[in-house]
């Protein structure tokens, strides 16, 4: 443990650590002035030589953003940091977070009538079909 103890406290790891730090004071200056849908499409780097750069995940953010340029810049001045500038650039995220597919169950009234259908249809097609599908109503 000591010597894990010791590669924390190498200058190299500190100069990171203080880096670190700073993005997250960023962010957390972001979600205060940003509106709430466009914080949470949007991360920022830094401020650097009085430009704020924020990143967007898609062009309709970007644009929103834009558009809130001027009033930005006054909610940072408010806050006491010196921005000149805001810039917009659009990264976009490679791995979209998959949408999670709804299960949709039937009532027991209509499990019963799909029953009572089934026996009339029974041999056809359509009663097969029928069966098929009660039987994964039912899993």
């Amino acid at each position: 443990m000591q010597r894990f103890n010791t590669l924390l406290t190498q200058p190299e790891l500190n100069e990171l650590n203080q880096r670190t730090l700073e993005a997250q004071a960023s962010q957390k200056l972001w979600a205060e002035i940003a509106p709430d849908g466009l914080a949470n499409h949007s991360r920022i780097s830094g401020i650097k030589n009085k430009q704020f750069t924020v990143y967007a995940n898609n062009n309709a953010v970007a644009a929103k953003i834009k558009l809130l340029i001027p009033s930005l810049l006054i909610k940072l001045e408010k806050q006491g940091y010196e921005v000149t500038a805001i810039r917009i650039k659009v990264q976009a995220k490679s791995n979209p977070l998959p949408t999670p597919k709804s299960t949709k169950s039937l009532s027991s009234e209509a499990v019963s009538q799909l029953q009572k259908l089934e026996l009339r249809l029974s041999g056809t097609t359509l009663g097969d079909s029928l069966t098929k599908l009660l039987k994964n109503a039912s899993k």
